[in-house]
């Protein structure tokens, strides 16, 4: 599942979440940002500046009705599968659409985090997850309490259309967010939680101690219907006092 929905995390507390709302996945994104052109993600390229070996190039292919068939970095590659058309499995590896990933983050605040708070919009605005951090005086590991908080550009979501030819879109209007229903499957209704409506720009990773640690920052350039063509990303670690810039290309099937 952790692939197919590029947020999927842990068991979450997911009753304490504030953000109730009857309102579809679709709902809240047509709501947000209006009548949006569709476009499907065919390809993402990454180039670092500073360490070839990062570069990736990610692919996805569609099948004859539109339905997105798989994704893959030429590494990994995650394969959609449909019944009656419906999705009913993902197999494979790989969690190539998770922002976190593209840039090489060394944190997983939408893998296992947990929603403190949205924005006006109805996107998380700040995560709280857990790491596991060596401490060399113990030999040990302890866990460290971190949040990430977002921001987005005004624009729609780029991969909602994606993910709805995955059937992901659909499975995530199945969450009812106001949990007078039966108890649902986890990771899926922390997949609904955590899905933006919005486009992310930018991702402050703060201690317990509320100081910032890394920070990534998406610039992108948009076309006429608000779909990003490229972007430049600039990763700043500021523990390590590290810098790191890639430059990202996207490509749409025609």
């Amino acid at each position: 599942m952790k692939k197919a929905f590029y947020f999927i995390t842990l068991l979450c507390t997911a009753m304490l979440v504030t953000n109730c709302s009857e309102d579809s996945a679709t709902d809240e994104f047509n709501n947000t940002n209006g009548n949006v052109a569709t476009k499907l993600v065919q390809s993402i390229s990454v180039v670092s500046a500073q360490d070839a070996q990062e570069n990736k190039n990610i692919a996805l292919s569609y099948n004859t009705n539109g339905s997105l068939n798989t994704i893959s970095d030429g590494v990994e590659t995650s394969i959609f599968v449909y019944s009656n058309g419906d999705l009913s499995n993902i197999t494979g590896n790989g969690d190539n659409l998770n922002i976190e990933e593209l840039y090489d983050s060394p944190y997983d605040a939408f893998e296992t985090g947990n929603v403190l708070n949205y924005d006006n919009n109805g996107n998380p605005k700040k995560i709280e997850f857990y790491e596991e951090e060596y401490d060399f005086n113990t030999n040990s590991y302890t866990t460290e309490i971190f949040t990430a908080d977002i921001t987005y550009d005004n624009t729609h979501n780029p991969y909602f259309y994606t993910l709805q030819a995955g059937g992901i879109i659909e499975v995530l209007d199945g969450v009812q967010l106001n949990f007078s229903v039966n108890p649902q499957v986890p990771e899926i209704v922390q997949a609904r939680l955590l899905l933006p409506v919005n486009n992310p720009s930018q991702i402050v990773y703060k201690n317990a101690q509320g100081e910032i640690i890394y920070t990534i920052t998406v610039n992108y350039v948009y076309d006429s219907e608000n779909y990003p063509t490229s972007a430049t990303i600039t990763a700043i670690s500021t523990e390590d006092s590290q810098q790191s810039t890639y430059s990202t290309v996207f490509e749409y099937v025609n």
